[in-house]
């Protein structure tokens, strides 16, 4: 039986990336390979320009397409922007058999009564996290599918989303001739690509530091506790770098990417760059170590606060686990761990040992790990899972 080829899209300020692979003879994600187009149409983490977004796609995927033996048909896509946001929610369902057996009916039910909380028209849910369930006022059930009650509750984690941005996601990926086969908020793609189940049993944070956006999920007793995404990335360090120097943009980059760190020199040693047609720019290392510690350390200020009111500041026994491109910046961990307080590392993908090892692909990895994880689901079933679903549903509306 042939291999169905997997492809993974993710949709970043900075750039666009895709992952293709396939399902292994053993049940292993193989990957085929990787590409990366400059993103266009993008603010923030969010589609604003679904045409001008589409045209990159195509060029992306027509570069994927020389990796794989067959056509990119099918993507699962990661949605992000400061937009996207969590909710806990509650419900609360009588069970409805006679017996007073909680039935998958019940559950389902008592899930959908959890999804009842007031959002803005604009707003709509991504999906939904079961926390725990509450049998008859016994807590900590994980699957009461089977159990004698005569009341069902839940405590969930309702991931949410602008619906605006969903939209103009679903136009440009559509438009670039490619079916969606699932929507995940990318942080937790990214967390999908690097935890293991011993991290996010004892509490852990992935942070994934992109160009125009910083993204928080934070995992306890091995369930999704808190997600939030900053609306500030390492392209405010390449802003503040130019401003700074008073340099254009892509000198500003360069100088980022090629001397740029965390807890650089403290003398006055200064660095040439070389322009081109004999030209050099010179530059105090110290100084622009400077403005990159500062606005490292603003980020990280913003994080602080998300975990402090979880009360988590500093009770994450797993640490903090960086991603994303803003993660290759010379020592952001060290730094990190000084202004947290917790255990840091940069991340790697946790199931994947002979791929690509840059951070900034992490979510796009995650995607693929995911779409496996669906297809071995969708096997052991003969049918789609509840989520894969719920996604299907999700984006129905947008497909024309």
């Amino acid at each position: 039986m042939k291999s169905k080829v997997l492809a993974a899209l993710d949709i970043g300020t900075k750039s666009l990336k895709m992952a293709v692979g396939k399902i292994g003879d053993e049940g292993d994600l193989e990957i085929l390979g990787v590409a990366e187009e400059p993103s266009s149409g993008v603010r923030k983490g969010v589609v604003v320009k679904p045409e001008e977004t589409a045209r990159h796609i195509a060029t992306l995927v027509k570069r994927a397409e020389q990796m794989t033996p067959s056509r990119i048909e099918e993507v699962i896509v990661s949605v992000g922007g400061s937009r996207l946001f969590c909710v806990p929610s509650h419900g609360l369902v009588a069970v409805s058999r006679a017996d007073a057996s909680i039935s998958k009916e019940d559950v389902d039910r008592v899930l959908q009564a959890a999804q009842t909380f007031s959002l803005s028209q604009n707003q709509e849910i991504l999906e939904l996290y079961p926390l725990q369930y509450v049998v008859d006022g016994e807590q900590d059930i994980r699957e009461p599918i089977g159990m004698k009650a005569v009341r069902l509750e839940a405590d969930v984690i309702a991931v949410c989303l602008f619906s605006p941005d969903l939209k103009n996601l679903t136009e440009a990926v559509l438009e670039a001739g490619l079916e969606i086969s699932g929507v995940v908020a990318s942080p937790l793609a990214v967390a999908t690509a690097v935890l293991n189940p011993q991290e996010k049993e004892m509490g852990v944070a992935v942070v994934e530091l992109g160009a125009g956006t910083t993204s928080l999920a934070v995992f306890e007793e091995g369930d999704l506790r808190h997600i939030a995404v900053l609306p500030v990335g390492a392209e405010n360090i390449t802003h503040d770098i130019a401003i700074g120097l008073r340099v254009e943009h892509d000198l500003a980059e360069r100088i980022k990417t090629e001397f740029g760190t965390c807890l650089g020199p403290k003398g006055k040693r200064m660095e040439k760059i070389d322009l081109g047609n004999g030209e050099t720019f010179t530059f105090s290392a110290k100084f622009v170590t400077h403005i990159i510690e500062e606005r490292v350390k603003e980020i990280l200020q913003l994080l602080q606060k998300e975990l402090k009111n979880l009360d988590k500041q500093g009770q994450l026994p797993g640490g903090v686990i960086l991603c994303g491109g803003g993660a290759k910046l010379p020592k952001i961990a060290e730094f990190a761990k000084k202004e947290l307080r917790l255990p840091v590392k940069v991340g790697k993908p946790r199931e994947l040992h002979t791929v690509e090892q840059d951070p900034a692909f992490l979510g796009v990895f995650g995607l693929l790990l995911l779409q496996t994880k669906e297809q071995e689901l969708r096997r052991e079933t003969r049918k789609p899972s509840r989520a894969a679903g719920f996604l299907k549903r999700l984006f129905k509306a947008f497909i024309p």
